[in-house]
């Protein structure tokens, strides 16, 4: 199935993209989304493994499955001060 990652913050800069597009097998969870997309992007596999991910607009966690068509986020960690 063909997944679609939206960037944001940080990730978007590293990656040049606010969008990244790659194949995973079906069935796929969110952790398999992850490792597709640190193979794909490698420069973001810090990011990456320090980001949330979400799926249709809430939060996930790696072992929730990510349906055909499903919107995937990447949250990368906020700082401020």
């Amino acid at each position: 199935m063909n997944v679609r990652v939206l960037l944001f913050a940080v990730a978007r800069e590293i990656a040049g993209t606010a969008v990244v597009e790659f194949d995973a097998p079906q069935p796929a969870t969110v952790a398999d989304v992850r490792d597709l997309l640190t193979a794909k992007c490698p420069e973001l596999g810090d990011i990456v493994m320090r980001s949330a991910f979400a799926v249709d607009g809430r939060y996930a966690v790696p072992s929730q499955p990510v349906g055909v068509g499903a919107e995937v986020a990447l949250i990368p960690p906020v700082s401020g001060g």
